[in-house]
């Protein structure tokens, strides 16, 4: 999926020039990295609530569009209102096709309800986690990584270096650290199971 965020350079700064953007239905936002100058920048406020309700905006390389120039970046942080639907600020980096992207791109689990262990013997499925921490080039950023339980049974778990990754998709890894992605427990082991998770 292709994002594009329209966006123009503000010279503007400071508290009081950020009020008066959101008033007026505008985002303040930077966008930095590479070989050139952070810039300041302000984009339409609905339109990227919009685009932020999608998963897919977390984990895309986005086309943002800075006074008609293009230039290829990663959604970095952002901040939101405390109770309001509104997009307080928003950082995006830069990309190029020559470094590596270190990013965590969302889990889909297939075939939960189909396995043994669910289908079968009455099991749960406890999700540990629903991200996972990945690196590559950006033309080979997946949207998600699939991750299939079809064939897991009642105490069958999964873990992150057993995730098959698409082609040219790493892992991150934290030293020694391969943490368990999802697992099958029986009923009213799930609160069992999650603490042996965060045990590990």
């Amino acid at each position: 999926m292709q994002f594009e965020v329209i966006a123009q350079a503000r010279s503007l700064q400071g508290t009081g020039a950020s009020r008066r953007l959101r008033r007026a239905g505008t985002v303040p936002g930077i966008v930095y990295g590479g070989e050139t100058a952070p810039v300041a920048i302000e984009t339409h406020h609905n339109d990227l609530l919009l685009k932020m309700k999608k998963e897919a905006f977390y984990s895309s390389v986005i086309n943002l569009v800075i006074d008609g120039k293009k230039e290829q970046v990663l959604l970095r942080d952002y901040q939101t209102h405390a109770y309001k639907q509104l997009i307080l600020h928003i950082d995006f980096q830069r990309v190029d096709a020559t470094h590596e992207l270190h990013i965590k791109v969302p889990l889909h689990f297939v075939n939960e309800e189909a396995g043994p262990g669910v289908k079968l013997n009455g099991g749960l499925v406890n999700h540990v986690t629903t991200e996972l921490d990945i690196h590559c080039l950006a033309k080979d950023l997946p949207e998600f990584v699939e991750v299939d339980l079809g064939a897991l049974n009642v105490g069958d778990n999964i873990h992150a270096s057993q995730v098959k990754l698409p082609a040219g998709v790493k892992l991150v890894q934290h030293g020694s650290e391969d943490p368990i992605v999802v697992s099958i427990v029986g009923k009213g082991g799930a609160q069992a199971a999650e603490g042996e998770a965060a045990a590990e």
